[in-house]
């Protein structure tokens, strides 16, 4: 058996290459829309792609599952699990519990283990070949390697209300019934890591077994007591912002993603082209630069996304092309960097890149505004906006800011005045400069704190101010 595991360090998401070498079929779980590793996979070890399943309806990446059995042929297996709510839009084969593909001499079986979405499946997989008793569990978002998948998305993310209560139920009964029943050896395989929005506290550790989470995990003492009312209330404790593109993300997985098919090189753009375009607002900029050279001048209206580590993730907080259909323009060192760039965007959803440009000189720029730490006391701002998540705000921040994550600011404008100057910070300036950029096209007057709070606090320190505390708000359930 063959069982590779593909990580997206931008979402912190891993898929995983399940192969029978005997017979040269193979089996791709929760696919991302750029397919290269999984074609080089198969290629490389003399493989065809015959089935492809996912663990859920997920909400931080919009599933390859589609694109790859639309490029390889591969039948396509989804959960019939969670009622008529959680029901796939599109033509697949149902997994119940206990129902399994046949992969070779390979067995995966779907598990139904609902908490973290109602439809939640993790899949046993047993080596034929060596054992016929399982050895590894593909979790999911269900069990991470010290933590949980959080069940309040469905609140936070797909409209629910409190839906999070129920959720935390199951996911107790899930670990009771089908996590805690398997013997302690079985290794498992996650499908997030440190980084994820899909819990609180992931770790590192690309997996585990179920011994060791039973062991030490944080939830293991409870699920040893018994104790579900505790259990429920530490899980539901300190969750992050969910970043308000996830409700885009659940609906289109759910309906079915689009089918990009064979995508044409991405071509680089005349620039008195791309500059008469701007003039004509018909697109949208992305400058991929780094803070302080987007701070050096950039291109008026352009958004932020500094490349390429986190740039699905920052795309997806700056961009929401349901509401804006001005295709993307990438600054780009040459082709192969522009579609390794296109690559991370298709991964959340935005497809519509026309091409790239490969310097700034020739179009119009603009300095960005930004004010010393020194100069806030005395800035005349109709309001000061802390980026970070809640928890770091509640551990921190300016006097008198409020805190909006740099992920939901696009989307809940309504939170800020119409009027006045906006002071806008993170902890270091690289969420600020995504989240000043998508506020800046959507027409607020935003001035930058430079070095962010970072930079405030040690001038704080130095000058006798004080941080704020304070017990972080949560938000309304059906924000």
């Amino acid at each position: 058996m063959l069982l590779e595991r593909i990580y997206d360090e931008d979402l912190a998401q891993a898929s995983y290459f399940i192969g029978c070498q005997a017979n040269g079929t193979a089996l791709v779980v929760d696919a991302r829309r750029d397919l290269t590793p999984y074609l080089e996979l198969a290629a490389k070890n003399g493989m065809t792609i015959a089935a492809v399943t996912e663990t859920h309806i997920h909400a931080d990446y919009l599933s390859g599952t589609r694109e790859l059995a639309a490029a390889t042929g591969a039948e396509v297996y989804v959960s019939g699990e969670g009622g008529p709510d959680w029901t796939y839009g599109f033509e697949a084969n149902l997994l119940h519990d206990g129902d399994a593909i046949t992969i070779g001499n390979i067995t995966i079986q779907a598990v139904h283990t609902p908490g973290h979405t109602p439809e939640h499946l993790s899949f046993l997989v047993t080596d034929g070949a060596f054992s016929d008793q399982p050895g590894y569990m593909l979790t999911g978002d269900f069990v991470f390697s010290g933590d949980l998948g959080r069940p309040d998305l469905l609140d936070e993310a797909a409209g629910g209300v409190d839906t999070r209560f129920a959720g935390a139920k199951d996911l107790f009964r899930s670990l009771k019934e089908k996590f805690l029943t398997l013997p302690d050896h079985v290794q498992v395989y996650p499908g997030h890591g440190a980084g994820s929005a899909c819990g609180k506290a992931l770790g590192a550790i690309p997996s585990s077994t179920v011994g060791y989470e039973r062991l030490y995990s944080w939830w293991g003492t409870y699920l040893a007591h018994d104790d579900e009312q505790g259990f429920v209330d530490e899980l539901l404790a300190g969750q992050p912002d969910a970043h308000a593109y996830f409700s885009r993300m659940k609906r289109e997985n759910r309906d079915g993603p689009a089918v990009l098919g064979e995508r044409a090189p991405l071509q680089e753009l005349a620039v008195e082209d791309v500059a008469r375009d701007l003039e004509q607002d018909r697109i949208t900029f992305v400058d991929t630069r780094s803070v302080d050279e987007v701070h050096a001048g950039t291109v008026p209206a352009s958004i932020s996304i500094p490349a390429p580590g986190k740039m699905a993730t920052y795309g997806a907080w700056a961009y929401d092309p349901e509401k804006d259909d001005r295709p993307l323009v990438l600054l780009a060192r040459d082709q192969g960097q522009a579609q390794e760039f296109r690559d991370h965007l298709v991964r959340v959803g935005i497809d519509r890149i026309v091409g790239y440009v490969t310097r700034l000189e020739g179009l119009p720029t603009t300095t960005p505004r930004i004010i010393q730490p020194d100069e806030l006391e005395g800035f005349d701002a109709a309001l000061v906006l802390d980026v970070r998540n809640k928890s770091e705000h509640s551990e921190g921040h300016v006097p008198g800011s409020r805190q909006l994550s740099a992920g939901r600011v696009l989307w809940h404008q309504e939170q800020l005045p119409a009027e006045g100057t906006i002071v806008t910070y993170c902890q270091s300036g690289v969420r600020n400069s995504v989240a000043a950029s998508a506020l800046r096209r959507a027409g607020h007057d935003v001035v930058e704190l430079d070095g962010s709070y970072g930079a405030w606090s040690a001038w704080a320190a130095r000058n006798g101010r004080q941080p704020e505390t304070s017990t972080a708000a949560p938000e309304p359930a059906n924000a």
